[in-house]
C-alpha cells in the first residue's frame, strides 16, 4: 500500500449484513402461515419483495457512488469480516430452503400459492449459487470446498468447475454456452446453457483427472462428489417426508439453477470478443460484460453486478470490486432485469438497441444468434463491414 495514500473505509461495511438476511425473505409467507396467519396472500410476499420492491428501491435509491481505490484493495481482501458475512449467510440459506421445502411437502395450499413458494424458494437457492460463485473463486481449499457443498444443495455441483475453468476462459464468444447471443431469448438460451454447461464441466474435470493419471469416474471427480452429496441430502428429505417431497425438490432445484441461468443470460448478452489475426480471441475486457451499479441490488448479490471488474479480477472479493466508467450498463439491477428477460419480446425491445449502442454499431463486436443474424441486421439498421 502507498504510505502516502489516505486510509479508506468501506461505507457499506455494516450494510453487507443485509445480505445475510436475503434468504429469509423467501420464508415470509411460509413462516406467517406456520405462525397462524390464515390468508394465503402471504405466500406472494417474497416474490413481491424480490421482484417488485427491490427494483423499485433500485430506481429510488439510485447508483452507488462508493468505489474502493486500488490502494485499498489489499486491506479489503485481508479483512476477515467480509468472508465471515459469506459464511454467516450459509446457515440462513440452508435453513430457509429446508423449511420451505418441508412446508411445500406437508401443508395443503392453493396451486398458485404452491407455485409462488416454489419460485420464492428457488430464487434464494439461486442466490445461494452466487455464494458458491464468490467462494469458488478463492485460492484456499476451505472456501472452495464450501462452494462445492453449497452448490450440491441445489444439485448443481458442477457449477464451480464449469464457471471457473470454462466460462471465464470462453466468455463472450459463440463457444461459450453461458454467454447469450443477440436475438436469443432466455428460454431458448436456458436449453443451450444448462446442457452445455454440464457437458463442458464434465469434459474439464475428466481432462484434469486424466492428466493426473486417473479415470474420469474416479472418486476424486468433484462433479461426482457433488452429485453424491446431493443424493444423500435429497434421499434423506424423501425418507423423512415421503413421496410429496420428490416434486418439491425437483421444482425448487430447477428454479434455483434457472436463476443462475438468468444471471448468465443478462451478464454478457450480445457482447462479443473479436477474433484476432492469429485466430485467437481478444482478451476479455470491461466492454464484454453488462454492469449495474444500483446500490440496493448490489448489496443483495455481493456486487455481482459489477461484472466487468469481476472478469478482470476473478479472485477479487466482492467487497473490493470496483465500478468502471464506460462499461455497458443495464437499466436496472438483476432482479428487475430477470423479470424483463422472462418476457423475450420486451427484453429484445429494451436491450437490443443497447447492445448496438454499447458496441458503437460495430457488427464484429456483436455475438449474434446465427439463425436470426440477417433479420437482426435489417431490424437494427446494421451493415456488415466491407
Amino acid at each position: 500500500m502507498n504510505a502516502s495514500a489516505p486510509a479508506w473505509r468501506d461505507p457499506k461495511r455494516r450494510a453487507w449484513l443485509a445480505s445475510v438476511l436475503v434468504p429469509a425473505v423467501s420464508a415470509i409467507g411460509t413462516g406467517a402461515i406456520a405462525l397462524g396467519a390464515t390468508s394465503p396472500a402471504w405466500y406472494l410476499a417474497p416474490l413481491a419483495i424480490l421482484y417488485l420492491a427491490v427494483p423499485a428501491l433500485d430506481a429510488w435509491v439510485g447508483e452507488d457512488a462508493s468505489n474502493p481505490p486500488e490502494h485499498a484493495v489489499p486491506a479489503l481482501e485481508a479483512d476477515r469480516w467480509y468472508r465471515g458475512v459469506l459464511y454467516a449467510t450459509l446457515p440462513v440459506l440452508w435453513a430457509t430452503v429446508a423449511f420451505n421445502c418441508v412446508h411445500l411437502a406437508t401443508v395443503p395450499m392453493p396451486a398458485w400459492a404452491l407455485l409462488a413458494t416454489v419460485l420464492a424458494t428457488g430464487a434464494v437457492l439461486g442466490f445461494g449459487l452466487n455464494l458458491s460463485h464468490e467462494l469458488g473463486h478463492k485460492r484456499e481449499r476451505l472456501p472452495r470446498a464450501v462452494a462445492l457443498v453449497n452448490a450440491a444443495v441445489g444439485a448443481y455441483g458442477h457449477f464451480p468447475i464449469e464457471h471457473n475453468r470454462g466460462h471465464h476462459r470462453h466468455v463472450s464468444t459463440p463457444e461459450d454456452p453461458a454467454s447469450a447471443r443477440l436475438g436469443e431469448g432466455l428460454w431458448r438460451f436456458a436449453v443451450r446453457e444448462m446442457s452445455g454447461a454440464f457437458a463442458r464441466a464434465w469434459r474439464l474435470e475428466a481432462d484434469r483427472l486424466r492428466r493426473a493419471g486417473r479415470r474420469p469416474w474416479h472418486p476424486a471427480n468433484e462433479i461426482l462428489q457433488g452429485a453424491a452429496l446431493s443424493a444423500v441430502l435429497y434421499a434423506g428429505a424423501i425418507a423423512a417426508y415421503g413421496a410429496p417431497m420428490v416434486p418439491v425438490i425437483v421444482a425448487v432445484a430447477f428454479w434455483g439453477a434457472f436463476q443462475l441461468t438468468s444471471a448468465n443470460y443478462v451478464e454478457h448478452y450480445g457482447l462479443l470478443r473479436r477474433r484476432l489475426a492469429d485466430g485467437r480471441r481478444e482478451p476479455c475486457g470491461p466492454e464484454h460484460s453488462w454492469n449495474s451499479n444500483h446500490r440496493v441490488s448490489n448489496l443483495l448479490v455481493f456486487h455481482l453486478q459489477r461484472h466487468s471488474d469481476h472478469h478482470a479480477h476473478p479472485g477479487r472479493g466482492y467487497q473490493a470490486l470496483r465500478d468502471r466508467a464506460g462499461v455497458p450498463r443495464l437499466p436496472s439491477g438483476y432482479f428487475g432485469m430477470f423479470l424483463l428477460a422472462y418476457l423475450p419480446p420486451l427484453w429484445f425491445r429494451v436491450m437490443d438497441p443497447r447492445v448496438v449502442e454499447a458496441v458503437g454499431g460495430r457488427v464484429d463486436r456483436i455475438n449474434f444468434d446465427p439463425a436470426r443474424r440477417d433479420a437482426l441486421l435489417r431490424r437494427l439498421g446494421l451493415h456488415e463491414a466491407a
